[in-house]
């Protein structure tokens, strides 16, 4: 089925706002070792502003979720744009690690509206066949942040500092523009504006079960990925010593692998089944974590972050279509978002859990990282099976 103009404009924007969001979380895997230069802190001191970001998103999660279930995707998600930006932009003027780490706090907040608005908006809004390849897109903007972060650090970084870098967290405001002029609003949510909804606990009540299982399948998943991103500069960086344009290249490998993975296994979901595609890719990372955490030249590196993004960011790519798939219809714009931010809540710990890892292990970044990524590969191909199967089922306006 062909894309009209406005479907083509809402994937974009959405896709757009995703990956900026991403780019304002990732600069500060960047620079955990200058801000605990300048502040006097150790490295997994400064981690917890890591924490604290994801702990914050379900927050977040449920607010615009909330008010954007009430009054509509699309102004929801303008207002969320533009409140991240401005929290990451603020973060450059940190007079102190107890500043910076309740600037990061506010930034999770903000962060944690926009995955949830913006895929209930994207899903609702193009033809049923075209979710699988969609999902897959959306998600890679997460990757895509990862790589615009990379490349501002790789080039910017050394004339501008880690200060100059939080100041970029401004340019995603600019999206705002772009979505009030180009996007129109949910054809779901339209349809359904007027007629009563239940309450959000009445909903997941309803559907507690669902609501529990997702939430622990989400913090697997958030394990996932923070596990094997959040560190991986630091144990370049930290652990082998390399310079910031070698970080760089081993992080746009990383990057690239994740967008590939992420479009690759969400466009096969649509046709092996979502849950079939996500065991696939979660088993894949197992045979992958020698290479990704246990080599030491910049090559090996390289082809081992590839394999384990086309692993981590493939599982990922087929979850925007698979939870608004089997999300209850008049809780759509909060329901995806909440249990994924409840899951990065719970899977928050990871940072200063690997920091600790490492220190207690000698520095072995590769270690922590590894325990980690294994075990929760292997939790998420066990706990998929147990999930629904709604590909192609058409989402109810109410």
């Amino acid at each position: 089925m062909a894309w009209s103009k406005e479907q083509k404009q809402t994937v974009f924007a959405c896709y757009l706002g995703w990956t900026l969001d991403a780019f304002d979380f990732f600069l500060m895997v960047f620079v955990l070792k200058d801000v605990a230069k300048e502040f006097g802190a150790d490295i997994e001191a400064v981690s917890w502003a890591i924490m604290l970001t994801l702990a914050a998103r379900p927050i977040g999660a449920l607010i615009f979720g909330r008010l954007a279930d009430r009054f509509g995707r699309r102004p929801v998600l303008m207002a969320n744009i533009a409140l991240y930006s401005i929290l990451g932009f603020s973060s450059a003027f940190a007079p102190n690690l107890m500043a910076l780490l309740v600037l990061r706090t506010l930034f999770g907040v903000a962060m944690g509206g926009e995955w949830g608005v913006g895929s209930s908006l994207t899903m609702e809004s193009i033809p049923k066949e075209s979710r699988g390849f969609v999902s897959g897109l959306l998600q890679a903007g997460y990757p895509s942040g990862y790589l615009l972060a990379t490349l501002a650090f790789g080039q910017l970084f050394e004339r501008i500092g880690w200060r100059g870098m939080f100041m970029l967290s401004l340019l995603p405001a600019l999206l705002t523009l772009y979505i009030r002029r180009n996007v129109p609003e949910s054809p779901s949510w339209e349809a359904s504006r007027h007629h009563e909804k239940p309450g959000l606990l009445q909903a997941i009540s309803a559907q507690w079960r669902l609501s529990l299982y997702a939430i622990i399948l989400m913090t697997c998943f958030n394990f996932f990925s923070h596990g094997t991103q959040d560190m991986y500069p630091t144990f370049l960086r930290v652990q082998h010593k390399f310079d910031p344009h070698t970080v760089q290249m081993i992080a746009i490998c990383l990057n690239v692998g994740a967008i590939v993975g992420g479009l690759a296994i969400g466009s096969l979901s649509e046709k092996i089944g979502r849950r079939n595609a996500i065991t696939l890719a979660a088993l894949f990372a197992l045979p992958v974590l020698p290479l990704w955490a246990f080599t030491s030249t910049p090559l090996l590196l390289a082809i081992g972050a590839f394999l384990m993004q086309i692993s981590v960011q493939g599982a990922w790519g087929v979850i925007p279509a698979h939870l608004n798939e089997i999300s209850p219809a008049a809780v759509r714009a909060t329901f995806p978002g909440l249990v994924y931010q409840l899951g990065n809540l719970f899977a928050s710990v990871n940072s200063p859990l690997q920091a600790h890892m490492a220190k207690t292990n000698g520095g072995d970044y590769g270690l922590a990282m590894a325990i980690v990524a294994g075990l929760v590969a292997l939790a998420i191909a066990i706990l998929i099976r147990f999930s629904h199967e709604r590909r192609g089922e058409t989402m109810a306006s109410h």
